[in-house]
């Protein structure tokens, strides 16, 4: 029988991080891939027998490489501390593992609860980010990339049925939280890049995020909830390449008065 592996990424995560694990309990060994929490999600993540592998945050990309590389079995499945495992995707995970031929790699599909409802649109289901279970040597990610990380995928790819259940905010103050501190690593991959930042580069961009979510993505039938998310796709667009503008043009200090 195939044995697997889940790592879960954190930082500050005590109100998450217990019932993540315990989602995944019936996995053959869970570890935990903290950068340098200040709070008690070690403690918590020990005392329910997950271990803990500390790597300081360098960017995204590098941090899932060292957690890939953590994992002891060949099977892998990736869980971020605000999801969670339901019984009927831990199910059909061992009937793929027990499969005569299984691919190499698993989109999941994600159902997202914010505002007091689940999201069915706005670009929030299925929410497949990357696929998030895999063959230990099936996927490299890009260590350069800080935020949305990219990946080479080595082999084929399947789509799995049953969802996560994702959590991802606790509150409005969350969101914003995640909103800036993504923009400053998106305005980093900019600069990396070479993109040129302007004010009217910012506000097209966060302009064409909100419309793009709230009317392609069908986030009005979400009703508030879908509003915020659009709301906050502009915030955090509008900011990334409002950043990336700052840094360029060296607003920092006024010129020499002579």
């Amino acid at each position: 029988m195939q044995k697997i592996s889940v790592y879960i990424l954190t930082y500050n995560e005590e109100a998450k991080i217990g019932a993540a694990i315990k989602s995944v309990n019936w996995a053959d060994e869970i570890v935990v891939v903290d950068s340098e929490s200040t709070d008690n999600t070690v403690l918590i993540a020990k005392t329910l027998g997950a271990r803990v592998v500390n790597i300081p945050f360098k960017g995204f990309g590098s941090l899932r490489n060292a957690a890939i590389e953590s994992c002891s079995h060949e099977w892998i499945f990736s869980l971020d501390a605000d999801e969670r495992c339901t019984p009927e995707l831990a199910s059909e995970i061992w009937e793929i593992l027990n499969a005569p031929n299984p691919a190499d790699a698993y989109y999941v599909p994600r159902k997202n609860w914010f505002m007091g409802r689940w999201i069915r649109h706005s670009g929030w289901y299925p929410d497949y980010r990357q696929p998030q279970l895999f063959r230990k040597a099936a996927i490299i990610f890009r260590e350069e990339d800080e935020v949305h990380e990219g990946y080479q995928l080595e082999g084929h790819a399947g789509y799995l049925k049953n969802s996560i259940h994702q959590f991802p905010f606790r509150n409005l103050e969350q969101l914003q939280a995640k909103a800036n501190r993504y923009s400053s690593l998106g305005s980093d991959k900019l600069m990396r890049h070479g993109v040129k930042g302007s004010m009217a580069k910012a506000f097209a961009h966060g302009l064409w995020a909100f419309v793009q979510t709230y009317i392609v993505k069908m986030g009005f039938l979400d009703g508030w909830a879908g509003f915020m998310i659009a709301f906050a796709n502009l915030e955090g667009t509008f900011y990334r390449h409002a950043k990336l503008t700052e840094r360029q043009s060296g607003w920092d200090h006024p010129p020499d008065e002579h």
